[in-house]
Protein backbone atom coordinates (compact mmCIF):
# COMPACT_ATOMS: atom_id res chain seq x y z
CA UNK A 1 0.00 0.00 0.00
CA UNK A 2 1.54 3.27 -1.19
CA UNK A 3 0.22 6.70 -0.24
CA UNK A 4 0.11 9.33 -2.97
CA UNK A 5 -1.12 12.66 -1.69
CA UNK A 6 -3.71 14.55 0.34
CA UNK A 7 -5.61 17.69 -0.53
CA UNK A 8 -8.96 19.51 -0.48
CA UNK A 9 -11.56 17.57 -2.42
CA UNK A 10 -12.87 20.55 -4.40
CA UNK A 11 -9.36 21.72 -5.40
CA UNK A 12 -7.95 18.79 -7.40
CA UNK A 13 -4.76 20.66 -8.33
CA UNK A 14 -3.97 21.55 -4.71
CA UNK A 15 -2.26 18.40 -3.50
CA UNK A 16 0.27 17.88 -0.73
CA UNK A 17 2.50 15.05 0.33
CA UNK A 18 0.74 12.41 2.40
CA UNK A 19 2.88 12.91 5.50
CA UNK A 20 2.19 16.63 5.54
CA UNK A 21 -0.53 15.56 7.97
CA UNK A 22 0.54 13.75 11.17
CA UNK A 23 -0.24 10.21 9.99
CA UNK A 24 1.60 7.09 11.19
CA UNK A 25 4.87 6.47 9.37
CA UNK A 26 6.52 3.10 8.63
CA UNK A 27 8.75 1.76 11.36
CA UNK A 28 11.78 1.73 9.09
CA UNK A 29 11.13 5.25 7.87
CA UNK A 30 9.25 6.47 4.81
CA UNK A 31 10.66 5.84 1.34
CA UNK A 32 9.55 7.59 -1.84
CA UNK A 33 9.00 5.58 -5.00
CA UNK A 34 10.84 6.54 -8.19
CA UNK A 35 8.31 7.80 -10.73
CA UNK A 36 8.41 8.56 -14.43
CA UNK A 37 8.04 11.97 -16.04
CA UNK A 38 4.27 11.85 -16.50
CA UNK A 39 3.62 10.86 -12.89
CA UNK A 40 5.77 13.72 -11.61
CA UNK A 41 3.98 16.17 -13.94
CA UNK A 42 0.65 15.00 -12.51
CA UNK A 43 1.84 15.71 -8.99
CA UNK A 44 2.12 12.08 -7.86
CA UNK A 45 4.55 11.45 -4.99
CA UNK A 46 4.18 7.81 -3.94
CA UNK A 47 5.56 6.93 -0.50
CA UNK A 48 5.55 3.79 1.63
CA UNK A 49 2.98 3.37 4.42
CA UNK A 50 2.88 1.33 7.64
CA UNK A 51 -0.01 -0.86 6.38
CA UNK A 52 1.08 -4.52 6.34
CA UNK A 53 -1.57 -6.35 4.32
CA UNK A 54 -0.99 -10.07 3.87
CA UNK A 55 -2.50 -11.96 0.98
CA UNK A 56 -5.76 -13.80 1.85
CA UNK A 57 -5.40 -13.09 5.56
CA UNK A 58 -8.30 -11.28 7.19
CA UNK A 59 -7.21 -8.82 9.86
CA UNK A 60 -9.67 -7.60 12.48
CA UNK A 61 -7.92 -4.80 14.33
CA UNK A 62 -4.30 -4.03 13.61
CA UNK A 63 -2.62 -1.16 15.34
CA UNK A 64 -0.72 1.31 13.19
CA UNK A 65 0.63 3.52 15.93
CA UNK A 66 -0.22 5.57 18.98
CA UNK A 67 0.35 9.27 18.51
CA UNK A 68 0.06 12.20 20.83
CA UNK A 69 -1.16 15.10 18.74
CA UNK A 70 -0.04 18.50 19.96
CA UNK A 71 -1.80 21.79 19.34
CA UNK A 72 0.03 22.34 16.02
CA UNK A 73 -1.01 18.89 14.74
CA UNK A 74 -4.60 19.42 15.84
CA UNK A 75 -4.80 22.83 14.19
CA UNK A 76 -3.50 21.28 10.99
CA UNK A 77 -6.03 18.44 11.18
CA UNK A 78 -8.93 20.78 11.95
CA UNK A 79 -8.04 22.84 8.89
CA UNK A 80 -7.80 19.68 6.79
CA UNK A 81 -11.17 18.38 7.99
CA UNK A 82 -12.81 21.79 7.47
CA UNK A 83 -11.54 21.86 3.86
CA UNK A 84 -12.70 18.28 3.12
CA UNK A 85 -9.22 16.86 2.75
CA UNK A 86 -9.06 13.43 1.11
CA UNK A 87 -6.19 11.02 0.69
CA UNK A 88 -5.28 8.84 -2.28
CA UNK A 89 -3.40 5.56 -2.04
CA UNK A 90 -2.41 2.89 -4.52
CA UNK A 91 -2.54 -0.81 -3.75
CA UNK A 92 -0.77 -3.45 -5.82
CA UNK A 93 0.91 -0.68 -7.83
CA UNK A 94 -2.08 0.67 -9.78
CA UNK A 95 -5.35 0.13 -7.87
CA UNK A 96 -6.41 3.51 -6.42
CA UNK A 97 -8.28 3.97 -3.15
CA UNK A 98 -9.60 7.18 -1.62
CA UNK A 99 -10.86 8.24 1.75
CA UNK A 100 -11.52 11.37 3.74
CA UNK A 101 -9.40 12.53 6.65
CA UNK A 102 -12.42 13.35 8.80
CA UNK A 103 -15.83 14.94 8.90
CA UNK A 104 -17.59 17.99 10.31
CA UNK A 105 -20.89 18.22 12.13
CA UNK A 106 -22.89 21.24 13.15
CA UNK A 107 -23.49 21.63 16.85
CA UNK A 108 -27.11 20.61 17.40
CA UNK A 109 -27.51 23.03 20.28
CA UNK A 110 -26.69 25.91 17.95
CA UNK A 111 -28.87 24.84 14.99
CA UNK A 112 -31.93 26.67 16.30
CA UNK A 113 -30.12 30.01 16.47
CA UNK A 114 -30.97 32.84 14.10
CA UNK A 115 -29.41 33.11 10.66
CA UNK A 116 -27.33 36.18 11.53
CA UNK A 117 -26.01 34.60 14.68
CA UNK A 118 -25.23 31.36 12.85
CA UNK A 119 -23.26 33.28 10.27
CA UNK A 120 -21.21 34.99 12.96
CA UNK A 121 -20.56 31.75 14.82
CA UNK A 122 -20.24 29.47 11.80
CA UNK A 123 -16.75 28.36 12.70
CA UNK A 124 -17.51 27.80 16.39
CA UNK A 125 -20.70 25.87 15.59
CA UNK A 126 -18.77 23.15 13.74
CA UNK A 127 -17.42 20.06 15.41
CA UNK A 128 -14.42 18.33 13.84
CA UNK A 129 -13.98 14.56 13.88
CA UNK A 130 -10.84 12.69 12.86
CA UNK A 131 -11.07 9.20 11.34
CA UNK A 132 -8.62 6.91 13.09
CA UNK A 133 -9.50 3.54 11.56
CA UNK A 134 -9.12 2.31 7.96
CA UNK A 135 -10.99 -0.77 6.76
CA UNK A 136 -9.94 -2.38 3.46
CA UNK A 137 -12.24 -4.64 1.45
CA UNK A 138 -10.09 -6.49 -1.07
CA UNK A 139 -11.43 -8.73 -3.86
CA UNK A 140 -9.20 -11.42 -5.36
CA UNK A 141 -9.30 -13.99 -8.15
CA UNK A 142 -6.78 -16.79 -7.76
CA UNK A 143 -3.43 -15.24 -6.98
CA UNK A 144 -4.37 -11.78 -8.17
CA UNK A 145 -5.82 -8.75 -6.43
CA UNK A 146 -8.77 -7.41 -8.45
CA UNK A 147 -10.43 -4.66 -6.42
CA UNK A 148 -9.73 -2.57 -3.33
CA UNK A 149 -12.07 -0.31 -1.36
CA UNK A 150 -11.38 1.58 1.84
CA UNK A 151 -13.81 2.89 4.42
CA UNK A 152 -12.92 5.18 7.27
CA UNK A 153 -15.71 4.13 9.66
CA UNK A 154 -17.42 7.49 9.37
CA UNK A 155 -20.56 6.20 11.09
CA UNK A 156 -18.77 4.42 13.94
CA UNK A 157 -18.29 6.82 16.87
CA UNK A 158 -15.84 4.42 18.47
CA UNK A 159 -13.42 4.90 15.58
CA UNK A 160 -13.59 8.66 15.28
CA UNK A 161 -12.12 11.26 17.62
CA UNK A 162 -13.51 14.68 18.37
CA UNK A 163 -10.71 17.20 17.84
CA UNK A 164 -12.84 20.35 18.05
CA UNK A 165 -11.46 21.92 21.22
CA UNK A 166 -8.62 19.63 22.27
CA UNK A 167 -5.18 21.17 22.72
CA UNK A 168 -3.48 17.78 23.07
CA UNK A 169 -4.85 14.36 22.27
CA UNK A 170 -3.62 10.76 22.38
CA UNK A 171 -4.88 8.87 19.34
CA UNK A 172 -4.61 5.24 18.26
CA UNK A 173 -4.59 4.71 14.49
CA UNK A 174 -5.61 1.23 13.33
CA UNK A 175 -6.78 -0.72 10.30
CA UNK A 176 -8.56 -3.94 9.34
CA UNK A 177 -8.68 -6.06 6.18
CA UNK A 178 -11.38 -8.30 4.69
CA UNK A 179 -10.76 -10.53 1.67
CA UNK A 180 -13.49 -11.79 -0.66
CA UNK A 181 -13.38 -13.82 -3.91
CA UNK A 182 -14.56 -12.47 -7.25
CA UNK A 183 -15.01 -13.78 -10.79
CA UNK A 184 -13.45 -10.73 -12.45
CA UNK A 185 -10.27 -11.53 -14.36
CA UNK A 186 -6.97 -9.73 -13.84
CA UNK A 187 -7.07 -8.15 -17.31
CA UNK A 188 -10.48 -6.65 -16.52
CA UNK A 189 -9.76 -5.23 -13.08
CA UNK A 190 -9.54 -1.62 -14.37
CA UNK A 191 -12.88 -1.90 -16.19
CA UNK A 192 -14.83 -0.86 -13.10
CA UNK A 193 -13.34 2.61 -13.44
CA UNK A 194 -14.07 2.80 -17.16
CA UNK A 195 -17.61 1.55 -16.60
CA UNK A 196 -18.54 4.79 -14.84
CA UNK A 197 -18.32 6.59 -18.20
CA UNK A 198 -20.65 4.02 -19.79
CA UNK A 199 -23.56 4.50 -17.41
CA UNK A 200 -26.82 4.85 -19.39
CA UNK A 201 -27.38 8.48 -18.41
CA UNK A 202 -23.83 9.41 -19.38
CA UNK A 203 -23.99 7.61 -22.73
CA UNK A 204 -27.32 9.27 -23.46
CA UNK A 205 -25.81 12.71 -22.92
CA UNK A 206 -22.73 11.82 -24.99
CA UNK A 207 -24.87 10.64 -27.90
CA UNK A 208 -27.03 13.73 -27.56
CA UNK A 209 -23.86 15.76 -27.90
CA UNK A 210 -22.89 13.88 -31.07
CA UNK A 211 -26.40 14.22 -32.54
CA UNK A 212 -26.35 17.93 -31.77
CA UNK A 213 -22.98 18.27 -33.44
CA UNK A 214 -24.05 16.23 -36.47
CA UNK A 215 -27.16 18.37 -36.90
CA UNK A 216 -24.94 21.44 -36.79
CA UNK A 217 -22.69 19.96 -39.47
CA UNK A 218 -25.66 18.99 -41.65
CA UNK A 219 -27.17 22.46 -41.37
CA UNK A 220 -23.89 24.09 -42.22
CA UNK A 221 -23.11 21.80 -45.15
CA UNK A 222 -26.68 22.26 -46.36
CA UNK A 223 -26.19 26.01 -46.18
CA UNK A 224 -23.00 25.78 -48.20
CA UNK A 225 -24.37 23.45 -50.83
CA UNK A 226 -27.73 25.15 -51.35
CA UNK A 227 -26.85 28.81 -50.83
CA UNK A 228 -23.14 29.37 -51.21
CA UNK A 229 -22.65 27.09 -54.20
CA UNK A 230 -25.72 28.51 -55.90
CA UNK A 231 -24.40 32.02 -55.39
CA UNK A 232 -21.04 30.95 -56.77
CA UNK A 233 -22.73 29.41 -59.79
CA UNK A 234 -24.53 32.68 -60.47
CA UNK A 235 -21.25 34.54 -60.04
CA UNK A 236 -19.53 32.28 -62.56
CA UNK A 237 -22.35 32.78 -65.04
CA UNK A 238 -22.26 36.56 -64.56
CA UNK A 239 -18.52 36.79 -64.95
CA UNK A 240 -18.57 34.52 -68.01
CA UNK A 241 -21.25 36.67 -69.59
CA UNK A 242 -19.29 39.80 -68.79
CA UNK A 243 -16.17 38.32 -70.38
CA UNK A 244 -18.02 37.41 -73.58
CA UNK A 245 -19.48 40.89 -73.84
CA UNK A 246 -17.57 42.78 -76.51
CA UNK A 247 -18.23 46.01 -74.76
CA UNK A 248 -16.10 44.80 -71.89
CA UNK A 249 -16.82 44.80 -68.21
CA UNK A 250 -18.92 47.65 -66.87
CA UNK A 251 -16.95 49.77 -64.51
CA UNK A 252 -19.67 49.82 -61.84
CA UNK A 253 -19.80 46.01 -61.42
CA UNK A 254 -18.55 44.67 -58.15
CA UNK A 255 -17.78 41.29 -56.65
CA UNK A 256 -15.03 38.93 -55.63
CA UNK A 257 -13.84 38.41 -59.23
CA UNK A 258 -12.48 41.95 -59.36
CA UNK A 259 -10.14 41.21 -56.46
CA UNK A 260 -8.06 38.80 -58.54
CA UNK A 261 -5.16 41.23 -58.52
CA UNK A 262 -5.11 41.49 -54.70
CA UNK A 263 -6.57 38.28 -53.28
CA UNK A 264 -3.25 36.45 -53.41
CA UNK A 265 -1.28 39.36 -52.07
CA UNK A 266 0.68 38.07 -49.08
CA UNK A 267 -0.35 39.39 -45.66
CA UNK A 268 1.57 41.70 -43.40
CA UNK A 269 3.91 40.24 -40.75
CA UNK A 270 4.67 37.16 -42.82
CA UNK A 271 7.19 35.97 -40.23
CA UNK A 272 4.58 35.76 -37.49
CA UNK A 273 1.92 34.42 -39.85
CA UNK A 274 4.14 31.57 -41.10
CA UNK A 275 5.20 30.72 -37.53
CA UNK A 276 1.59 30.52 -36.38
CA UNK A 277 0.70 28.26 -39.30
CA UNK A 278 3.63 25.98 -38.46
CA UNK A 279 2.87 25.85 -34.72
CA UNK A 280 -0.83 25.19 -35.35
CA UNK A 281 -0.04 22.38 -37.77
CA UNK A 282 2.27 20.72 -35.26
CA UNK A 283 -0.35 20.90 -32.49
CA UNK A 284 -2.91 19.37 -34.85
CA UNK A 285 -0.57 16.45 -35.58
CA UNK A 286 0.10 15.96 -31.85
CA UNK A 287 -3.65 15.87 -31.13
CA UNK A 288 -4.22 13.28 -33.86
CA UNK A 289 -1.40 11.11 -32.49
CA UNK A 290 -2.82 11.32 -28.95
CA UNK A 291 -6.23 10.27 -30.27
CA UNK A 292 -4.63 7.36 -32.12
CA UNK A 293 -2.92 6.17 -28.94
CA UNK A 294 -6.12 6.55 -26.93
CA UNK A 295 -8.20 4.61 -29.47
CA UNK A 296 -5.83 1.62 -29.30
CA UNK A 297 -6.16 1.51 -25.50
CA UNK A 298 -2.89 3.09 -24.38
CA UNK A 299 -4.52 5.42 -21.84
CA UNK A 300 -6.47 3.13 -19.54
CA UNK A 301 -7.79 4.50 -16.21
CA UNK A 302 -5.13 5.38 -13.66
CA UNK A 303 -2.26 4.66 -16.01
CA UNK A 304 -0.60 7.44 -14.10
CA UNK A 305 0.90 10.18 -16.24
CA UNK A 306 0.72 8.22 -19.50
CA UNK A 307 -1.10 10.93 -21.44
CA UNK A 308 1.14 13.73 -20.16
CA UNK A 309 4.25 11.71 -21.04
CA UNK A 310 2.84 11.04 -24.51
CA UNK A 311 2.11 14.74 -25.05
CA UNK A 312 5.64 15.76 -24.03
CA UNK A 313 7.30 13.13 -26.21
CA UNK A 314 5.03 13.69 -29.21
CA UNK A 315 5.46 17.45 -29.08
CA UNK A 316 9.24 17.04 -28.95
CA UNK A 317 9.34 14.54 -31.85
CA UNK A 318 6.99 16.53 -34.09
CA UNK A 319 8.89 19.80 -33.71
CA UNK A 320 10.29 19.35 -37.22
CA UNK A 321 6.78 19.72 -38.63
CA UNK A 322 6.35 23.24 -37.29
CA UNK A 323 9.82 24.24 -38.48
CA UNK A 324 9.24 22.83 -41.96
CA UNK A 325 5.73 24.22 -42.48
CA UNK A 326 6.74 27.63 -41.18
CA UNK A 327 9.93 27.64 -43.25
CA UNK A 328 8.17 26.64 -46.47
CA UNK A 329 5.48 29.30 -46.20
CA UNK A 330 7.91 31.96 -45.06
CA UNK A 331 10.04 31.24 -48.12
CA UNK A 332 7.04 31.18 -50.50
CA UNK A 333 5.82 34.51 -49.13
CA UNK A 334 9.19 36.10 -49.87
CA UNK A 335 10.81 35.98 -46.44
CA UNK A 336 14.57 36.21 -46.21
CA UNK A 337 15.35 36.21 -42.48
CA UNK A 338 14.84 32.50 -41.96
CA UNK A 339 16.84 32.42 -38.71
CA UNK A 340 14.36 34.75 -37.03
CA UNK A 341 11.53 32.62 -38.41
CA UNK A 342 12.98 29.45 -36.88
CA UNK A 343 13.54 31.15 -33.54
CA UNK A 344 10.01 32.57 -33.56
CA UNK A 345 8.28 29.27 -34.32
CA UNK A 346 10.38 27.48 -31.70
CA UNK A 347 9.17 29.80 -28.92
CA UNK A 348 5.72 30.72 -30.22
CA UNK A 349 4.01 28.09 -28.09
CA UNK A 350 6.75 27.06 -25.68
CA UNK A 351 7.45 30.66 -24.67
CA UNK A 352 3.99 31.46 -23.23
CA UNK A 353 3.86 27.96 -21.75
CA UNK A 354 7.18 28.56 -19.98
CA UNK A 355 5.99 31.90 -18.59
CA UNK A 356 2.75 30.45 -17.24
CA UNK A 357 4.53 27.39 -15.86
CA UNK A 358 7.12 29.52 -14.08
CA UNK A 359 4.44 31.54 -12.29
CA UNK A 360 2.32 28.52 -11.37
CA UNK A 361 5.27 26.41 -10.28
CA UNK A 362 6.42 29.25 -8.02
CA UNK A 363 2.95 29.45 -6.44
CA UNK A 364 2.90 25.68 -5.92
CA UNK A 365 6.39 25.76 -4.43
CA UNK A 366 5.43 28.50 -1.97
CA UNK A 367 2.33 26.50 -1.00
CA UNK A 368 4.38 23.32 -0.52
CA UNK A 369 2.24 21.44 -3.04
CA UNK A 370 3.27 18.31 -4.92
CA UNK A 371 2.27 20.15 -8.11
CA UNK A 372 5.59 22.00 -7.87
CA UNK A 373 8.02 20.15 -10.12
CA UNK A 374 11.34 19.11 -8.63
CA UNK A 375 14.44 20.80 -9.96
CA UNK A 376 15.59 17.57 -11.62
CA UNK A 377 12.34 17.23 -13.58
CA UNK A 378 12.60 20.84 -14.75
CA UNK A 379 16.15 20.12 -15.95
CA UNK A 380 14.92 17.03 -17.85
CA UNK A 381 12.25 19.08 -19.64
CA UNK A 382 14.80 21.77 -20.53
CA UNK A 383 17.17 19.12 -21.87
CA UNK A 384 14.38 17.58 -23.98
CA UNK A 385 13.60 20.98 -25.48
CA UNK A 386 17.27 21.88 -26.02
CA UNK A 387 18.42 18.54 -27.45
CA UNK A 388 15.30 17.33 -29.26
CA UNK A 389 12.64 19.98 -29.83
CA UNK A 390 14.81 22.92 -30.85
CA UNK A 391 17.23 20.96 -33.10
CA UNK A 392 14.30 19.31 -34.91
CA UNK A 393 12.69 22.72 -35.38
CA UNK A 394 15.93 24.05 -36.88
CA UNK A 395 16.27 21.03 -39.18
CA UNK A 396 12.66 21.45 -40.29
CA UNK A 397 13.25 25.16 -40.91
CA UNK A 398 16.35 24.41 -43.00
CA UNK A 399 14.42 21.82 -45.01
CA UNK A 400 11.61 24.33 -45.58
CA UNK A 401 14.08 27.07 -46.58
CA UNK A 402 15.77 24.78 -49.10
CA UNK A 403 12.57 23.33 -50.52
CA UNK A 404 11.72 24.07 -54.11
CA UNK A 405 8.03 24.67 -53.42
CA UNK A 406 6.67 27.92 -54.79
CA UNK A 407 3.36 29.59 -54.25
CA UNK A 408 1.23 28.97 -57.33
CA UNK A 409 -1.55 31.52 -57.69
CA UNK A 410 -4.08 31.26 -60.51
CA UNK A 411 -4.09 35.07 -60.78
CA UNK A 412 -1.35 37.64 -61.20
CA UNK A 413 -1.00 40.02 -58.27
CA UNK A 414 -0.97 43.72 -59.09
CA UNK A 415 1.80 46.02 -57.97
CA UNK A 416 -0.33 48.29 -55.80
CA UNK A 417 -3.11 47.04 -53.50
CA UNK A 418 -6.69 47.91 -54.20
CA UNK A 419 -8.42 50.20 -51.72
CA UNK A 420 -10.87 48.43 -49.41
CA UNK A 421 -14.29 50.14 -49.37
CA UNK A 422 -15.81 51.26 -46.04
CA UNK A 423 -17.53 48.34 -44.34
CA UNK A 424 -20.24 48.20 -41.64
CA UNK A 425 -19.32 47.06 -38.13
CA UNK A 426 -20.70 43.55 -38.63
CA UNK A 427 -18.15 43.05 -41.43
CA UNK A 428 -15.23 43.86 -39.11
CA UNK A 429 -12.95 41.22 -37.66
CA UNK A 430 -14.44 41.06 -34.10
CA UNK A 431 -18.00 40.50 -35.35
CA UNK A 432 -16.83 37.93 -37.90
CA UNK A 433 -14.82 36.10 -35.23
CA UNK A 434 -17.86 35.99 -32.95
CA UNK A 435 -19.91 34.36 -35.69
CA UNK A 436 -17.09 32.01 -36.65
CA UNK A 437 -16.47 30.82 -33.09
CA UNK A 438 -20.03 30.37 -31.90
CA UNK A 439 -21.07 27.60 -34.28
CA UNK A 440 -18.09 25.26 -33.69
CA UNK A 441 -18.38 25.90 -29.95
CA UNK A 442 -22.07 24.97 -29.98
CA UNK A 443 -21.07 21.62 -31.48
CA UNK A 444 -18.70 20.73 -28.63
CA UNK A 445 -19.90 22.54 -25.50
CA UNK A 446 -21.78 19.50 -24.11
CA UNK A 447 -18.66 17.38 -24.31
CA UNK A 448 -16.61 20.16 -22.72
CA UNK A 449 -18.29 19.57 -19.37
CA UNK A 450 -17.06 15.98 -19.19
CA UNK A 451 -13.57 16.98 -20.26
CA UNK A 452 -13.41 19.68 -17.58
CA UNK A 453 -14.88 17.35 -14.96
CA UNK A 454 -12.11 14.89 -15.78
CA UNK A 455 -9.21 17.34 -15.89
CA UNK A 456 -10.38 19.60 -13.05
CA UNK A 457 -12.30 17.09 -11.00
CA UNK A 458 -12.36 13.48 -9.91
CA UNK A 459 -14.37 12.00 -12.77
CA UNK A 460 -12.90 9.75 -15.44
CA UNK A 461 -13.16 10.24 -19.18
CA UNK A 462 -12.65 7.00 -21.09
CA UNK A 463 -14.97 7.22 -24.13
CA UNK A 464 -12.24 8.43 -26.47
CA UNK A 465 -14.10 7.22 -29.57
CA UNK A 466 -16.95 9.67 -28.92
CA UNK A 467 -14.46 12.44 -28.17
CA UNK A 468 -12.66 11.73 -31.47
CA UNK A 469 -15.96 11.99 -33.38
CA UNK A 470 -16.69 15.32 -31.72
CA UNK A 471 -13.18 16.53 -32.58
CA UNK A 472 -13.63 15.61 -36.25
CA UNK A 473 -16.94 17.47 -36.26
CA UNK A 474 -15.20 20.48 -34.71
CA UNK A 475 -12.59 20.49 -37.48
CA UNK A 476 -15.23 20.20 -40.22
CA UNK A 477 -17.45 22.93 -38.80
CA UNK A 478 -14.47 25.24 -38.31
CA UNK A 479 -13.34 24.75 -41.90
CA UNK A 480 -16.84 25.27 -43.34
CA UNK A 481 -17.74 28.38 -41.37
CA UNK A 482 -14.37 29.96 -42.15
CA UNK A 483 -14.85 29.30 -45.86
CA UNK A 484 -18.33 30.86 -45.77
CA UNK A 485 -17.09 33.98 -44.00
CA UNK A 486 -14.16 34.24 -46.40
CA UNK A 487 -16.57 34.28 -49.34
CA UNK A 488 -18.70 36.99 -47.72
CA UNK A 489 -15.56 39.02 -47.10
CA UNK A 490 -14.42 38.75 -50.72
CA UNK A 491 -17.93 39.49 -52.00
CA UNK A 492 -17.75 42.98 -50.47
CA UNK A 493 -14.31 43.49 -52.07
CA UNK A 494 -12.25 43.07 -48.91
CA UNK A 495 -9.16 41.18 -50.04
CA UNK A 496 -7.49 40.96 -46.60
CA UNK A 497 -8.59 37.36 -45.99
CA UNK A 498 -5.28 35.79 -44.90
CA UNK A 499 -5.21 36.97 -41.31
CA UNK A 500 -9.01 37.14 -41.12
CA UNK A 501 -9.40 33.45 -41.98
CA UNK A 502 -6.85 32.48 -39.33
CA UNK A 503 -8.54 34.62 -36.68
CA UNK A 504 -12.01 33.34 -37.57
CA UNK A 505 -10.80 29.74 -37.53
CA UNK A 506 -9.25 30.12 -34.08
CA UNK A 507 -12.15 32.16 -32.64
CA UNK A 508 -13.61 29.05 -30.98
CA UNK A 509 -10.77 29.25 -28.46
CA UNK A 510 -12.21 32.50 -27.06
CA UNK A 511 -15.56 30.82 -26.49
CA UNK A 512 -13.80 27.95 -24.70
CA UNK A 513 -12.03 30.51 -22.53
CA UNK A 514 -15.42 32.02 -21.72
CA UNK A 515 -16.69 28.55 -20.82
CA UNK A 516 -13.78 28.30 -18.37
CA UNK A 517 -15.19 31.31 -16.49
CA UNK A 518 -18.66 29.77 -16.52
CA UNK A 519 -17.39 26.38 -15.31
CA UNK A 520 -15.33 27.89 -12.51
CA UNK A 521 -18.17 29.97 -11.10
CA UNK A 522 -21.21 27.75 -11.74
CA UNK A 523 -20.03 24.16 -12.23
CA UNK A 524 -17.30 23.77 -9.61
CA UNK A 525 -16.50 24.60 -6.01
CA UNK A 526 -12.86 25.44 -6.60
CA UNK A 527 -11.39 28.24 -4.53
CA UNK A 528 -8.08 29.61 -3.31
CA UNK A 529 -5.15 31.28 -5.02
CA UNK A 530 -3.34 28.13 -6.13
CA UNK A 531 -6.32 26.30 -7.61
CA UNK A 532 -7.61 29.44 -9.33
CA UNK A 533 -4.18 30.21 -10.79
CA UNK A 534 -3.74 26.65 -12.05
CA UNK A 535 -7.24 26.53 -13.52
CA UNK A 536 -7.08 29.76 -15.48
CA UNK A 537 -3.35 29.58 -16.25
CA UNK A 538 -3.32 26.17 -17.85
CA UNK A 539 -6.73 26.64 -19.46
CA UNK A 540 -5.43 29.82 -21.08
CA UNK A 541 -2.52 27.82 -22.54
CA UNK A 542 -4.95 25.16 -23.73
CA UNK A 543 -7.12 27.79 -25.42
CA UNK A 544 -4.01 29.29 -27.01
CA UNK A 545 -3.14 25.87 -28.44
CA UNK A 546 -6.70 25.55 -29.78
CA UNK A 547 -6.42 29.01 -31.34
CA UNK A 548 -3.25 28.07 -33.21
CA UNK A 549 -4.57 24.67 -34.31
CA UNK A 550 -8.06 25.74 -35.43
CA UNK A 551 -6.68 28.95 -36.93
CA UNK A 552 -4.36 26.99 -39.20
CA UNK A 553 -7.24 24.67 -40.15
CA UNK A 554 -9.51 27.61 -41.03
CA UNK A 555 -6.80 29.30 -43.06
CA UNK A 556 -5.97 26.14 -45.04
CA UNK A 557 -9.64 25.57 -45.84
CA UNK A 558 -10.00 29.19 -46.98
CA UNK A 559 -6.84 28.97 -49.11
CA UNK A 560 -8.19 25.86 -50.85
CA UNK A 561 -11.52 27.61 -51.43
CA UNK A 562 -10.01 30.83 -52.77
CA UNK A 563 -7.71 28.96 -55.14
CA UNK A 564 -10.63 26.91 -56.42
CA UNK A 565 -12.96 29.81 -57.21
CA UNK A 566 -10.29 31.94 -58.88
CA UNK A 567 -9.06 29.00 -60.88
CA UNK A 568 -12.59 28.50 -62.21
CA UNK A 569 -12.73 31.95 -63.84
CA UNK A 570 -10.50 33.66 -66.36
CA UNK A 571 -8.71 36.61 -64.83
CA UNK A 572 -7.14 39.19 -67.09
Amino acid sequence: MFANHVGPYHNPSETYQYYTLPFCQPKGGKQYITEDLGEVLEGDRLVTTPFEIKFLQDMEHQQLCNKTLDSKDLDMLRTAVARDFYFQMFFDDDLPVWGFVGKTERNKQQQAAGAAKQQQQQQSDLRFFLFTHFHFDIAYNGDNVIEVNVSTAASDPQKTRDITTASSLAVEFSYSVKWKPTEVELDDRMDRYSRISFLPQHLEIHWFSIINSCVTVLLLTGFLTTILLRVLKNDFMKYSAGRDDEAGEPEDETGWKYLHGDVFRFPQNINLFAAMIGAGTQIFVVVLCVFLLSLVGTFYPYNRGAMLSACVVLYALTAGISGYVSGVWYKMMGGRQWVSNVLLVSVLFCGPLLCVFSVLNTIAWVQGSTQALPFGTICIIIVIWALVTFPLTVLGGIAGKNSKDEFSAPCRTTKFPREVPPLPWYRAAPAQMAMAGFLPFSAIYIELYYIFASIWGHKLYTIYSILFIVFIILVIVTAFITVALTYFQLAVEDHRWWWRSFLCGGATAFFILGYCLFYYHYRSEMHGLMQTAFFFGYNAIGCYAFFLMLGSIGWRASLLFVRSIYKAIKCE
